[in-house]
């Protein structure tokens, strides 16, 4: 009968938590109490903090002068003849150039940022942008002949060699250049220095992108065993060539196409006008703009600019980020007025139930 009483009381409670003013959940607390006192200051306060930032923001990005110059080469425009070339076979495809030619009816303060856009690409579909090899494009040396799987059907070529660097998205590298002239009242042309130091992100130009440890002193041991990209007309190790800071997988070039952009439209920093005689203004007058012309974009309708912009405190150009300041702002104001109007109407109710 004792032996059936101690069967049947209950377990000892060794799975519960400690008898600790945390596990318990005894510690002192805070609760804030939400009234109209409080609320409404609130509102407005950040109502009228986000209007200012939002003003703040929406004048400085319309005080940037900007430029576009549409060169895709539809109807009869002066880049007709070479993206029509640009849709051949990459074998058969010619070098071809145009020229824009453009006027700056005032001067643009340095530094002058000069980006390509194209438009209906898109960047962000999944299999396009996990098509790479981080561990590649990090210098190592196991990695560069060994590209992972997520890198078909550029992560070998017919032979079987490994191609480096691998992926649709190094595949895919953008390859227009442009030279820009400053054409004097004489004719004569005065080319415009520009400077391309400087346009990828520090994190990834020193952290993330390092090219494999040259053999013997040259990189192009290095990539030995490893074949070029099917659409790049040369190796990683022949970018910028005759500047050794600036090849293969930290040619800022490169890295600034291999960050990946959110939107179907999107720009890219290419260079800044900043050098010579142009270290402080672009001045007004008329340029010529010398394109050489390989990045094919007809085959999916899309499109190419060149845009040069200056710079603001806040960067480049966006005024959709001081509209959505002053949305915000405008909105929490106009939600603080209708809940003083309620506590003004209401508030006898409140001191009648007290």
């Amino acid at each position: 009968m004792a032996a059936t009483a101690s069967s049947s009381s209950p377990p000892l409670a060794h799975h519960q938590p400690d008898n600790t003013a945390f596990t318990q959940q005894r510690l002192p607390a805070w609760q804030p109490l939400l009234s109209a006192g409080t609320v409404l200051p609130l509102f407005f306060c950040l109502g009228v903090a986000f209007v200012a930032l939002g003003l703040g923001l929406h004048f400085s990005s319309a005080t940037i002068q900007e430029l576009e110059l549409d060169y895709t080469g539809l109807g009869n425009s002066s880049c007709a003849r070479c993206a029509n070339l640009s849709q051949r076979p990459i074998g058969d495809r010619p070098s071809c150039t145009c020229e824009l030619r453009f006027t700056l009816s005032q001067a643009f303060p340095a530094p002058v940022c000069l980006y390509y856009q194209l438009s209906n690409y898109y960047q962000n579909n999944r299999r396009y942008s996990v098509s790479r090899d981080d561990q590649q494009l990090s210098g190592d040396a196991w990695a560069l002949r060994n590209p992972v799987e997520e890198c078909q059907p550029y992560q070998k070529d017919a032979k079987g060699t490994p191609i480096a660097p691998c992926g649709s998205v190094a595949n895919s590298l953008f390859n227009d250049t442009f030279d820009l002239f400053y054409v004097l009242n004489n004719g004569t042309k005065v080319q415009v220095p520009l400077d391309k130091r400087g346009i990828s992100w520090w994190t990834d130009s020193n952290i993330k992108f390092r090219n494999p440890e040259p053999v013997n002193g040259s990189l192009a041991l290095a990539f030995k065993g490893t074949v070029k990209p099917p659409n790049w007309p040369y190796p990683a190790y022949d970018l910028g060539k005759g500047n050794p800071n600036n090849t293969g997988f930290v040619n800022e070039d490169f890295i600034v196409w291999m960050r990946i952009a959110a939107l179907p439209t999107f720009r890219k920093l290419y260079s800044r006008v900043r050098l010579g005689n142009f270290s402080t203004e672009l001045p007004q007058g008329n340029y010529s703009l010398n394109i050489t012309y390989n990045y094919p974009v007809l085959s999916f309708h899309g499109s190419k600019k060149v845009i040069f912009s200056t710079l603001s405190w806040m960067g480049g150009k966006n005024p959709f980020l001081g509209i959505t300041f002053l949305v915000f702002g405008s909105a929490c104001i106009l939600s603080g007025f209708v809940m003083l109007v309620v506590h003004i109407k209401y508030q006898h109710l409140s001191e009648a139930d007290e």
